[in-house]
């Protein structure tokens, strides 16, 4: 199988946020952290070798490398860059990077490495929103990491998130009117979202802290709209916003269902199930998927193709070597819905030829009763053959994506 975009992951931190739920491993400095580092990235590198050497890495456009904090890892993290690249030629090669850890020789060597974009964990600009959500940078580790990734020549993108514990609207303007004086070519607005388990949520259930609403959050994500228009940022998905010419190409090809590689812990793929898919569908599968699957697979070697009732195979590996994957089959009605659901998250929606493919999986009555819904709902607004999000659809985007998702299964 060729895949067209890589993304690989780094689970390890200096210290994991309040928020967080993601896979990742908070570690100080010292001998600990080196040797799980080099363990970790010796797995990952045999990895990327295996796949490379099978040809799943040959027509791979986009490299994404997330965490986690992958600036964490220095010198390593240039080495495992150059290791992908000596089987691909990828058009945008991103780099997540928190600011603390985003020093000048790290960003001089990622580049002359082949790194084209970096995303910057901001998040916030205001120091007790920082403290509230366990993040360990100052505004001013931010700001002049913006700086240095513009001065060494990457696209630069900065992630900043609403919604915190004693955020103001007059404090999110602040933040995003001191962002957009540094300059980046890209911004992502995120919603916090209180996941069950973290530190965050355990305050907010003991009612130590307070968080704001939904309808604060909206506030904040209009504002975000209207200051980063006003600066020439275009909105092309829920919630990024780029200079021409700067859109991330890798969140993009999540999002128009084009086959994705995930390499390292957690890291997740999708493929169409056509064809060889190679090397990692012979370690992930042993026999044919039935409804009595568990879902996991112990890495013994099986098929390279799935059964006829199988459009698309979405894998997650388990395990740091690269053994053991959780997999799920779609249908070709699930993988359509998927593709209807997920072009609702972009500016352009759901287009004539999107809505071409799926009369052809899905029946035609029910595929117009839905986008019929949405409109009605005023969730969504047909415009020259595409139904694309209207505001409404930007603020209430699960209801949005809930009509097409619920197309996945027979009426």
């Amino acid at each position: 199988m060729r895949f067209e975009a890589l993304y690989l992951h780094i689970p390890f931190c200096k210290s994991k946020c309040a928020y967080c739920d993601f896979d990742s491993r908070a570690m100080g400095e010292g001998c600990a952290l080196d040797e799980a580092v080099a363990t970790y990235c010796d797995a990952l590198a045999a990895q990327i070798d295996a796949h490379g050497r099978a040809g799943d890495l040959a027509e791979v456009q986009t490299v994404y490398i997330g965490g986690g904090t992958p600036s964490l890892l220095g010198v390593r993290l240039v080495e495992l860059v150059r290791r992908v690249l000596g089987y691909c030629d990828p058009v945008e090669f991103t780099c997540e990077a928190n600011p603390e850890s985003f020093t000048a020789e790290l960003a001089r060597s990622l580049r002359a490495a082949g790194v084209t974009r970096v995303s910057l964990g901001v998040q916030s600009l205001q120091a007790y929103e920082l403290r509230a959500i366990g993040r360990i940078h100052t505004a001013e580790q931010a700001v002049k990491a913006v700086a240095l990734a513009r001065q060494e020549g990457f696209s630069t993108s900065c992630d900043l998130m609403c919604g915190l514990p004693g955020q103001t609207l007059d404090a999110w303007r602040d933040t995003l009117k001191r962002v957009l004086l540094a300059d980046p070519d890209h911004v992502s607005v995120y919603p916090l979202q209180l996941e069950e388990g973290t530190p965050l949520e355990r305050l907010e259930s003991a009612g130590k802290i307070e968080v704001p609403d939904e309808d604060f959050q909206a506030q904040c994500m209009d504002i975000a709209a209207e200051l980063l228009h006003a600066h020439s940022y275009e909105r092309y998905e829920v919630a990024s916003y780029a200079k021409p010419g700067h859109r991330c190409q890798h969140n993009i090809a999540y999002w128009t269902g084009v086959p994705y590689l995930g390499i390292g812990r957690s890291a997740a793929s999708m493929c169409a199930a056509t064809g060889d898919v190679s090397l990692l569908l012979e370690n992930t599968f042993d026999g044919t998927p039935d409804s009595e699957s568990d879902g996991t697979s112990d890495g013994a070697a099986g098929r390279s193709s799935a059964n006829s009732s199988t459009a698309r195979i979405r894998f997650a590996q388990l395990d740091d070597a690269g053994e053991e994957f959780d997999h799920e089959f779609l249908t070709p009605r699930e993988a359509m819905a998927e593709d209807l659901m997920l072009a609702c998250r972009m500016t352009d929606g759901i287009g004539p030829e999107l809505l071409a493919r799926a009369i052809r999986v899905i029946p035609a009555d029910e595929l117009s009763a839905a986008c019929d819904r949405a409109v009605e709902w005023n969730l969504a607004a047909w415009d020259n053959g595409a139904l694309k999000p209207t505001h409404l659809g930007w603020l209430d985007g699960n209801k949005l994506f809930g009509i097409f998702w619920d197309l996945a299964a027979d009426a």
